[in-house]
């Protein structure tokens, strides 16, 4: 960790991120996604990300032509991690949201994108590469394992991801 970013991680990033209104990082939540959904390719979400998606590509992209989100961390289907926006920073990935009677989740917490579909199945790469990560990130912030989720456990009736057979507990292992 350098600087509120992940040595190892490429940087991509994002200018869909603000301050956090305090310095409080205490969750972590892990997301599915894919666009399209059929495809498995880290480049259409990390171009989403920046700003920079060609909503003419694909019939599925035109709902996207306004849509400003980030994510603090993607991981490919690999294991490959890219960074999007410094951990210090408030990126825009929860939505309305809302956790343990505090609402507004961005506030609090760091965002990890897993390519795939929105309800898995994730690959054995990327439960190792998020596993790694989210110990770092649990011991440099101070977060407790226990406050690793799901888009869904934020958001429930409105998102599914990582979806219902997400293995949590392999994530908070030591």
């Amino acid at each position: 960790m350098d600087d509120h970013r992940i040595s190892d991680a490429l940087w991509v990033p994002s200018p869909h991120f603000d301050a956090r209104p305090q310095r409080d990082i205490s969750l972590i939540v892990v997301h599915g996604i894919a666009l399209p959904p059929e495809i498995l390719n880290p480049l259409p979400v990390l171009a989403f990300f920046q700003g920079r998606l060609d909503c003419a590509m694909d019939p599925y992209f035109e709902a996207l032509q306004d849509v400003r989100v980030s994510s603090h961390l993607v991981i490919g289907r690999e294991g490959d991690l890219y960074q999007c926006v410094a951990f210090d920073q408030r990126a825009w990935h929860a939505g309305v949201s809302q956790w343990q009677g505090r609402s507004a989740c961005n506030d609090f917490s760091i965002g990890i994108e897993l390519i795939g579909p929105e309800e898995g199945p994730f690959t054995e790469h990327q439960y190792t590469r998020l596993q790694q990560v989210c110990a770092v990130l649990c011991q440099c912030y101070a977060i407790p394992k226990d406050q690793i989720v799901g888009h869904r456990d934020i958001a429930p009736g409105r998102k599914v991801d990582p979806g219902a057979d997400f293995d949590f507990e392999r994530i908070r292992r030591d």
